[in-house]
């Protein structure tokens, strides 16, 4: 087997554990959020935080031992734009909370047999492939050339290594710092502590993350045929997955591609197994309008920011990119004006 199919066979297998996971735990940073802001309880946002932090230490460890150059990844590029980035995670945090979940989130929950997420899904990748290479590119393009700076430092290990640390030294102790932090954050909630479910969920993510990094960076390695180096995210994938299904024939899988048919099918088997499977529709016109406002938003923010809850969260921030911090922060602050404050989205009945 060649590198290019070992690297989607992998995608295809950690979307599978992706999904399984996901519908048993209910793993999202919108549920996470909700739960520690509005109904104080804060184990699945632990469960995020925990994940990050698996995620950072894996990831800087392959990076540090050569097995993955994630110096390749679209997150360390030299050239960005924060303030476009930011406004991207704010269109999608708020989008997350209008359509109730993320990308992944929909698709976990289309597995499920939730209706609502089809709907959700089908906009957020037409409106992302509009923001890619449609009507909406040429804005993104000039919104982007006009705000973009270059900087030699463009991750916080850059930032250590210029005050005179060796490369190694700098990644070791960046990942170090923040990966105990986020894991002491878990760790020092009781509740979070007495869960083993959302404690084993959030170390699987985090080395789902990992795992991709490895697959694409060390596995698809190959000077012939070389394959992006990434790891877990589902805005662009998603918007390609659209496409692939159809205009099948001349068109090519991907990791991305294949790590979302995983999600859904992993996600469609554990429900048939565990008897969670169960159509839902929408309550009313106004909650699909509702829904689709918000995936709309996702798709032209995810697409900003180069990434989702997942794809910067997650994978962004594991590299330690600035970019990544940044466009994660716009996220956090767009959720929190969804979950609170005078923009908050309103729950239907009381709408």
């Amino acid at each position: 087997m060649d590198s290019g199919n070992i690297v989607i066979l992998s995608g295809l297998l950690i979307g599978l554990v992706y999904g399984s996971v996901g519908l048993l735990s209910g793993f999202c940073l919108l549920n996470g959020l909700r739960g520690y802001w509005s109904a104080g309880d804060g184990r699945l946002v632990r469960t995020y935080a925990l994940a990050i932090g698996v995620a950072v230490a894996g990831t800087q460890l392959l990076a540090a031992a050569g097995l993955a150059d994630i110096g390749k990844s679209i997150y360390l590029q030299a050239s960005f734009s924060a303030p476009v980035m930011f406004f991207g995670g704010l269109l999608f945090g708020y989008g997350m909370v209008l359509a109730n979940g993320c990308g992944s989130r929909a698709l976990v929950l289309l597995g499920r047999g939730n209706l609502r997420s089809f709907v959700v899904l089908v906009v957020l990748a037409i409106f992302a492939q509009m923001a890619l290479k449609g009507l909406i590119a040429p804005v993104r393009v000039a919104m982007v050339g006009a705000s973009q700076t270059t900087s030699a430092a463009n991750s916080v290990p850059a930032l250590l290594a210029s005050a005179g640390l060796s490369a190694t030294a700098a990644r070791m102790l960046a990942a170090s710092v923040i990966a105990a932090a986020l894991v002491i954050f878990a760790f020092a909630h009781p509740a979070f502590r007495r869960s083993p479910g959302q404690v084993t969920t959030g170390l699987l993510i985090g080395l789902l993350v990992t795992a991709g990094w490895f697959a694409t960076g060390y596995l698809g390695a190959d000077d012939f045929n070389p394959t992006p180096v990434t790891s877990l995210s589902f805005i662009a994938p998603i918007a390609d997955g659209l496409l692939y299904v159809m205009l099948w024939t001349g068109s090519t899988l991907n990791f991305g591609i294949v790590t979302v048919f995983g999600v859904f099918a992993g996600s469609l088997v554990t429900a048939l197994l565990t008897g969670r499977f169960q159509f839902e529709g929408f309550q009313s016109p106004r909650h699909m309008l509702r829904s689709g406002a918000g995936a709309a938003l996702m798709g032209v923010g995810g697409v900003l920011a180069f990434g989702c809850s997942i794809g910067q969260g997650l994978t962004g921030f594991s590299t330690l990119a600035l970019a990544s911090l940044v466009a994660f922060a716009g996220i956090l602050v767009g959720s929190a004006a969804g979950l609170r404050g005078a923009l908050r989205v309103r729950p239907l009945a009381a709408a």
